[in-house]
């Protein structure tokens, strides 16, 4: 199992080619009944289609001999014979490989999805998730495209081509040679496209997933890019990234034009030398005028199935091209599982202990942060935006290792729990939560599959939210998220928090989770996150300092270190940096 970039700023891994061919197998072996049916069904469909040349040859041997019009009756019955047959077994035939390349790409599907909800957060973070995004949406719709429409037509174009040079080798051996005239150029097309079309195509891919990030970057902060007037810097990335998928687009279509130029060519050499060989042959007596009749229509009717088996290698190209980026993300090594098992609420103490972390190799947005919180405390970090108050709550999640340092969850390193063990025990609810689209039970059970309705009703009724729940048009089984019922910034964050409550992890840690509700809804919200945090060892990452009075202890962080840390009433005393921010924050409200 090896995977390679293909390009230096390619962010997460590209397959080989042999990988895919690999993964390919694996997800057709299953398949092989109708794949198998399908062909064979297709094979009769392209045998029965060949016969309508003969049968238009005899019409022009009927027609140059100059015999009665009844003699034409039965080659006309033949030939709408022909075409009954053929329709009506191709259908089934295309149906049948459809079947097995559909059932082939929900398997693809399904591991891809699997493996990509599985993915550290670092590692999307790092790769960038417009990345990631492309490849969920652009690379899967490429490779479905290619499943549904090009492959059975690739099948039935390929069926054709070989049964055709077989019909004209029947008719005549030398017709089949003069067949072969087109072959070369043909042949040499195909390699010049092929060396260039994987590159141009993989290209396309990379700019495409380039420009989705910069613009989710751009549209996603947009709030931040105006607050600091970013938007001289933002704009040109933007458009930059935007000019690079057209010059990839541009190359593409270059690409396919000298494709189809040269294949034009092929067609006129091939069918000049079928015509020029039937003329010696009808004029040597060795064949009838309707027998060469037959091998021109014989050739000419391979003009449509060698271009679109040809074109197809383009769609072929592409969808491999998208197939390595998914196959590249699936064969991501998981992280170990080891400890698996959540630590119990009551030895849910965490510890850090000299924790150092950067995203930028010398920028260093936590320093030698040293932390001890016992089990079931609620503790609140508060500082300044750009203290690393998010980043602490990440790494206590698990959501990226310390660059430096250890951190401990129940006395175990979260490196001893594991990937698993950590998301058993910790869970991060915060500002930015999603709605998923479907009903409202759903959503829920996603935190504890089995809830009954009475656990869902009790979950909700703990963060304040089974009263609005019921005056929902169906209650529970009420459709929300897109397309659905819409619920308020309030009304979501309370789903969240009532997932929380399913959940039940000995931690839980809120990263502002309260802070796009308005006044009103703040302090609901942070009534219903009180009642969800009960019994839990639980950071709270506190946008109202009103939040964190309350806590059993309040960690003040500032330019990445602890500035102090202690009780509300110890920190005032003190009169350091949260006396000030709370001196301000009571001027404010």
């Amino acid at each position: 199992m090896t995977t390679v970039s293909m390009k230096d700023d390619a962010r997460l891994p590209i397959a080989t080619a042999a990988r895919c061919r690999q993964v390919v197998w694996s997800l057709i072996r299953p398949q092989r009944v109708p794949a198998l049916s399908g062909m064979l069904l297709l094979v009769a469909a392209t045998a029965v289609g060949l016969l309508s040349q003969p049968l238009l040859g005899r019409i022009v041997d009927i027609v140059a001999e100059g015999q009665a019009a009844g003699a034409l009756v039965w080659p006309a019955v033949g030939i709408a014979a022909v075409a009954l047959g053929q329709a009506l077994l191709t259908p089934f035939g295309l149906a049948q490989l459809a079947t097995a390349g559909e059932s082939a790409l929900a398997g693809l599907r399904e591991r891809f999805v699997e493996r990509a909800l599985r993915l550290p957060i670092a590692e999307v973070e790092r790769a960038g998730s417009g990345d990631l995004t492309s490849r969920v949406t652009n690379d899967v719709t490429k490779i479905s495209e290619g499943v549904r429409e090009a492959l059975p037509e690739f099948a039935r174009a390929g069926l054709t081509i070989v049964l055709t040079l077989l019909a004209l080798a029947v008719l005549d051996w030398r017709f089949f040679l003069a067949a072969l005239v087109a072959g070369p150029v043909q042949v040499l097309t195909v390699r010049w496209y092929l060396r260039r079309s994987g590159r141009v195509y993989a290209a396309q891919r990379v700019a495409a997933g380039e420009q989705q990030q910069q613009l989710l970057e751009t549209i996603g902060g947009a709030r931040t890019v105006r607050a600091f007037r970013l938007r001289g810097r933002q704009v040109p990335r933007v458009a930059d990234a935007s000019v690079r998928t057209v010059e990839r687009t541009l190359d593409g279509v270059a690409l396919q034009t000298g494709f189809f130029g040269r294949l034009n060519l092929a067609e006129f050499l091939g069918l000049s030398g079928v015509l020029l060989v039937g003329y010696a042959l009808v004029r040597d007596g060795s064949v009838s005028i309707g027998t060469a009749s037959a091998a021109a229509f014989y050739f000419h009717s391979l003009f449509t199935p060698i271009n679109t088996a040809l074109f197809l290698l383009d769609e072929a190209q592409s969808a491999a091209a998208s197939l390595a980026r998914l196959v590249g993300v699936v064969d991501l090594p998981e992280a170990p599982r080891t400890g698996t098992a959540a630590i119990e609420s009551a030895q849910a103490s965490i510890g850090v202990e000299k924790v150092r972390h950067a995203y930028t190799a010398g920028h260093d947005v936590l320093t030698d942060v040293d932390l001890e919180f016992g089990a079931q405390q609620r503790i609140a970090v508060v500082g300044a935006s750009g203290a690393g108050k998010t980043t602490l709550v990440k790494l206590i999640a698990g959501f990226h290792p310390p660059a430096a340092g250890t951190i401990r969850l129940g006395r175990r390193d979260v490196r001893e729990l594991g990937q698993d063990g950590v998301r058993r025990t910790v869970a991060l609810v915060t500002q930015e939560v999603h709605v998923f689209a479907g009903p409202l039970i759903d959503d829920l059970r996603l935190a504890r599959p089995a809830a009954s309705a009475a656990e869902l009703e009790a979950a909700l009724t703990k963060v304040h939210a089974l009263e609005w729940v019921r005056l929902l048009p169906e209650g529970l089984e009420t459709v929300v998220g897109d397309g659905g019922h819409a619920l308020t910034a309030a009304q979501a964050q309370q789903l969240a928090l009532a997932r929380l409550v399913l959940a039940d992890p000995p931690v839980a840690i809120l990263d502002e989770a309260t802070a796009e509700a308005g006044s009103a809804g703040a302090r609901l919200l942070e009534r219903s996150a009180m009642q969800a945090l009960d019994g839990r060892t639980a950071v709270v990452v506190a946008h109202r300092l009103t939040q964190a009075a309350t806590a059993d202890r309040i960690v003040v962080m500032e330019s990445g270190r602890v500035a102090e840390q202690g009780t509300h009433d110890e920190l005032l005393a003190a009169g350091g940096v949260y006396a000030q921010l709370w001196k301000a924050w009571s001027k404010d409200s």
